[in-house]
């Protein structure tokens, strides 16, 4: 697997994501405000890795500490959390693993004989156990998501949402990856995703890496290749899915969605479980992040923009949910009408979690 983050002693190791396609490179984050400047500048991104990544910072911040009882561990911890918090504000994964990891040293932290140590390695072991959580989520979605694509044919993605998104295998990308397991001939369109050309530098990247025909098309081309049938489906990934099954994704997939909807295209999610934000209960609430105005205004350290031309750079749209054909998760494939759909799958999560308990 393409190794996107990996625990080490020393840190957390990342694959330098700004470097891709060209230069494969490693950058090792020794403390927790180095992991928060990694996901800051998209050294490491996509809204799962994303996740892992802020609990693994949160982990190496806890197991750095000086602290001597655990009332100062809990003060750091408070500090470390708001740190890497503070970084990205759309992807709900972030949030989620930040507050799955301090939930797991509180509730450790009632222990009357509890010891920083022992507080440490809760901290470590939980981040790790959502790295192999992750990785085996993205395999049942495209267990799920796999018998959705054609048997034969092309795929539209947006974006990059594939094992450099994640821990390994991929979201869009991992449906793709098992229904060519399961023997589906695929050809992939990848959209450069315009301005920081994921889908240029790193979807075309990983698919070639596992010698999946990739063609690149500029942004403005999908409308085209749909019009002249080339299509048969568009998959793409998710940072925030709120209750009503409206999907925030990189900017540029709003676009995509209505221009499938108008030629009769499946228009499929995939996203893990912890992607979905039941708080939050329609697009319209979800924090969009807007990024510095350099990203548009140069290339390669170039300036390709007139001095004084306004800039927008928000980095990510809402789709919303009557667009979507359908959203594949770890737990199953929904379909409209999302709000019921997702408040059973909530419900019958729940009730496993309990009957397992």
């Amino acid at each position: 697997m393409i190794p996107t983050l990996e625990w080490t002693k020393a840190g957390v190791r990342f694959l330098d994501q700004t470097k891709l396609p060209l230069e494969e490179t490693y950058v090792l984050a020794t403390d927790y405000r180095a992991v928060a400047d990694v996901i800051r500048t998209m050294i490491v991104r996509g809204a799962p890795a994303i996740g892992v990544s802020a609990a693994m910072g949160v982990a190496l911040g806890v197991l750095r500490s000086q602290a001597t009882d655990v009332e100062q561990l809990h003060h750091e911890l408070h500090l470390i959390c708001e740190t890497l918090a503070a970084t990205r504000p759309t992807a709900v994964n972030l949030f989620w693993a930040i507050e799955r990891v301090r939930h797991a040293i509180r509730a450790r932290s009632t222990e009357p004989s509890i010891t920083v140590p022992q507080l440490q390695q809760v901290a470590v072991a939980e981040a790790l156990r959502m790295y192999d959580e992750d990785i085996a989520a993205c395999r049942a979605m495209g267990a799920h998501g796999a018998a959705l694509l054609p048997r034969s044919g092309s795929v539209l993605t947006h974006c990059n949402a594939g094992a450099l998104a994640t821990c390994g295998y991929g979201t869009a990308l991992g449906v793709i990856r098992a229904a060519v397991e399961r023997g589906h001939q695929l050809h992939v369109y990848a959209d450069e995703t315009r301005p920081y050309l994921q889908g240029a530098r790193l979807t075309a990247w990983e698919l070639l890496h596992d010698n999946i025909p990739t063609t690149v098309l500029c942004d403005n081309m999908a409308a085209s290749q749909m019009r002249a049938g080339k299509i048969q489906a568009v998959i793409v990934g998710a940072d925030r899915i709120a209750a009503n099954g409206d999907v925030a994704n990189k900017i540029g997939t709003y676009g995509v969605a209505v221009l499938a909807k108008e030629h009769g295209i499946p228009f499929y999610v995939a996203a893990p479980w912890s992607t979905i934000d039941m708080a939050t209960p329609t697009g319209e609430q979800i924090p969009i992040e807007e990024r510095a105005a350099r990203e548009v205004t140069h290339f390669h350290q170039r300036q390709i923009t007139p001095q004084g031309a306004g800039i927008l750079n928000p980095a990510f749209d809402v789709t919303p949910a009557k667009y979507v054909t359908a959203i594949i998760t770890e737990r199953g494939v929904l379909r409209a009408p999302y709000p019921a759909a997702l408040r059973a799958m909530e419900a019958e999560q729940k009730t496993t979690a309990a009957v397992s308990a």
